[in-house]
């Protein structure tokens, strides 16, 4: 699997695109993979607060439950609805499917997170 390189990645396999000051937050295709079908999304409100780090929803599998981490801190301007009533497209393409838009508070704190080649060395 090659990871898109117009983004920054976490050790918790979310990854986030940045426009501006405003980003796109997802998880990554090793993230689906491991959480095998996706079947729920619990997102943030609109407006909400976001800490670098700090669980901003979570998302569930036929295996598992997991929280879904903020990359960065930042006020959530959008939630994407279409997940919550189709989580399967996570599942379908990871890379497209974004879900949530942040204002980003420190646009230098993306630049510190993973780029795809040293996210793919994370992988092994």
């Amino acid at each position: 699997m090659t990871y898109p390189d117009d983004r920054k990645y976490t050790k918790d396999h979310e990854w986030i695109r940045l426009s501006g000051d405003t980003a796109e937050v997802g998880i990554t295709h090793y993230a689906q993979q491991q959480l095998g079908d996706i079947v729920f999304m619990e997102l943030p409100e609109v407006g909400g607060s976001l800490a670098a780090g700090e669980s901003f929803g979570s998302i569930e599998s036929v295996k598992a439950v997991s929280e879904l981490f903020a990359p960065v801190a930042g006020e959530v301007l959008e939630v994407n609805e279409a997940l919550k009533e189709r989580p399967e497209a996570v599942n379908a393409d990871p890379h497209a499917s974004w879900m949530i838009r942040v204002r980003v508070s420190d646009v230098g704190a993306v630049e510190e997170l993973l780029d795809d080649v040293q996210y793919q060395g994370l992988l092994g």
